[in-house]
């Protein structure tokens, strides 16, 4: 295979789609320190112009997984997380269900970064809480083990990615790579509650969860969100069987109460985290009702929930008898220094 992106770029150029193979290889050559800063920009917007299409994210994706640095997880191990990149600045809802998902006896490998789009990223209001999400990357296993969930810092598991950084930066617009972290989940888990930034990228990705061979998953959009929300209708692109089916849910069929967008505005870290436990202790709020309706669907993801009501009442039982609270506290010891 060619050691830089020309040969690529030139078929681009002609509005040519990469095969699968064509795009592992080619973004194996950027991960590999290969590629030119001009090589790599030109080849996130010739795909990004033309629209990247399932092939080529599979590829991509094969390609970071392949120079991530992994971690062994329990069957069943379930990760919760978002694109980022809604611009919405909301308190940090897939970082809350990662604790409500444990504490109902799944497994949670939470995949997540600091800030870059919102004003709290994950390991933003997880450092605020207590948790080392540094912690040595030889005991992430066994804290998953013991506590039940783990956080998973992305710069640490795809060392490999700092090669298209400047590129990225330099552009400062979307591009496949925004596609690429939550389809890289350092503990290969192969059920997923994924959240996208627009509706349209709903079902590509649940169609590339699909060509990588996962048993489950849901990915998401909530009128503007990364997640589901409360506040209205809810695209959901669903793989189970190994079919992709869509369909639109509502907080109503969670049995939940709508509440504006507003409503979970978020802060700082310190502001997000001091949200993120009050609705632990189990203070009612939209922000509860929000991280009640995700959860739920983590369980049927997970095989645990029947339906979203189903989901919803075991995700307010884990909050109300304090497990949910038990699993941040458990986190923050298991990862201490």
């Amino acid at each position: 295979m060619p050691n830089n992106l020309k040969p690529f770029l030139a078929r681009l150029a002609t509005g040519e789609k990469l095969t699968e193979a064509d795009a592992e290889a080619a973004f194996d050559v950027i991960m590999s320190g290969e590629a030119t800063p001009a090589q790599i920009g030109a080849l996130l917007m010739a795909m990004r112009v033309r629209g990247e299409t399932v092939p080529e994210i599979t590829g991509a994706v094969r390609a970071m997984r392949a120079r991530m640095t992994a971690i062994e997880a329990p069957d069943g191990a379930i990760d919760v997380c978002g694109t980022g990149g809604d611009g919405a600045g909301t308190l940090n809802v897939s970082s809350a269900a990662t604790f409500v998902v444990a504490a109902c006896g799944i497994p949670v490998a939470k995949h997540g970064n600091r800030a870059l789009s919102s004003r709290t990223g994950g390991a933003d209001v997880l450092t605020a809480l207590g948790v080392n999400v540094d912690a040595p990357m030889e005991k992430l296993a066994s804290i998953l083990k013991s506590a039940g969930c783990v956080f998973l810092f992305a710069p640490r598991h795809h060392p490999s990615m700092r090669h298209a950084a400047g590129p990225r930066v330099e552009l400062a617009t979307r591009t496949i790579f925004n596609l690429l972290g939550p389809l890289a989940n350092p503990a290969r888990v192969r059920r997923q509650l994924t959240g996208v930034f627009a509706p349209e990228w709903t079902r590509p990705m649940a169609e590339t969860l699909q060509a990588l061979g996962h048993e489950a998953a849901w990915v998401v959009h909530g009128m503007g969100l990364d997640e589901l929300t409360v506040a209205g209708d809810n695209h959901v692109s669903a793989l189970a069987n190994g079919i992709v089916h869509d369909f639109k849910v509502t907080p109503e069929d969670a049995g939940l109460p709508r509440a504006p967008i507003e409503a979970i505005k978020g802060g700082d870290a310190d502001h997000n985290a001091a949200a993120l436990l009050a609705m632990l202790k189990g203070e009612p709020s939209a922000y509860r009702d929000t991280v009640l309706f995700n959860t739920a669907a983590a369980l049927i993801v997970a095989g645990r929930a029947t339906n979203l009501r189903d989901g919803v009442a075991q995700a307010a039982g884990a909050i109300a008898s304090g497990a949910a609270l038990n699993a941040l506290e458990t986190l923050r010891r298991a990862s201490a220094p």
